[in-house]
Formats: structure tokens, C-alpha cells, sequence
């Protein structure tokens, strides 16, 4: 039952960064990646606009801010991954 839970978690983990890497280039996709892709994407989207309202982009320059969501997103993934043992 824990690896399958590990499994879960490692794919959400994989999924999360493919996510963000292909989310500004999702009307380019093939059919087959375009169906993995909105799989994530209505997994992810509710969670990160939830996330949204309580963390604040991170500014690292003078107009230039970090979304915080997916990095918090994944920490608290990669927190779960590591107490499953």
C-alpha cells in the first residue's frame, strides 16, 4: 500500500515539473501529450490558484518576481514522498 502511495506522490512530483516546463507551450502539443497534459493541468490548476491567495510572488528584482506556488507545491510533495519512508 506505501509504494503505491511513493508512486503516486513521484508521479505528482514528475508531473508537476513537466507541467510548469510545458505550460507555456500547451497549444503546441501532440494529441497523445495534450491528453497527459490537461490530466495534470486539472490536477494542478485548482491547487496552485488555491495556493495563490495565500503566498505572495517572491520579487528577486526590480519587476521581477518568482511564482512561490510550485515551489511550495513541490516541497510540501517532496515533505509527504520522504514520510512515507
Amino acid at each position: 500500500m506505501i509504494l503505491i502511495i511513493k508512486v503516486i506522490f513521484a508521479t505528482l512530483i514528475i508531473g508537476l515539473f513537466l507541467f510548469s516546463k510545458l505550460l507555456p507551450h500547451k497549444d503546441k502539443l501532440d494529441y497523445r501529450y495534450k491528453t497527459l497534459f490537461d490530466f495534470f493541468y486539472n490536477i494542478f490548476t485548482p491547487v496552485l490558484n488555491g495556493l495563490k491567495s495565500f503566498i505572495q510572488p517572491f520579487e528577486v528584482g526590480q519587476g521581477l518576481s518568482i511564482d512561490m506556488t510550485q515551489v511550495v507545491l513541490v516541497v510540501l510533495l517532496l515533505i509527504f514522498y520522504g514520510l512515507l519512508g
